[in-house]
């Protein structure tokens, strides 16, 4: 048997690891339409490209700048990464 590795989107944490580009493997739609929200250091972030909980690390957007390729340069920064649904209700 092959192991599923989606994230059942009726849970109300965020996934270890997601991005928002469609060609990487951390890419899950149905998890973006939740509208994921980022806090890194305490501060909300709305830039974020990329994240990862486990491993403690966020990709931001630099600036305006692109690749060869057109996609976002990114830079990676470190420090405590805290993923939630915006749409969740307060308990």
């Amino acid at each position: 048997m092959t192991e599923d590795k989606t994230q059942d989107v009726s849970q109300d944490t965020p996934p270890d690891r997601l991005s928002i580009d469609p060609r990487s493997p951390y890419f899950n739609a149905e998890v973006l339409q939740r509208d994921v929200g980022i806090r890194f250091k305490g501060v909300e972030k709305t830039n974020v490209e990329e994240y990862s909980v486990s491993e403690g690390w966020v990709r931001v957007a630099a600036g305006t700048a692109k690749d060869r390729y057109g996609n976002p340069l990114t830079i990676k920064l470190t420090g405590p990464v805290e993923p939630y649904f915006k749409d969740k209700k307060p308990a």
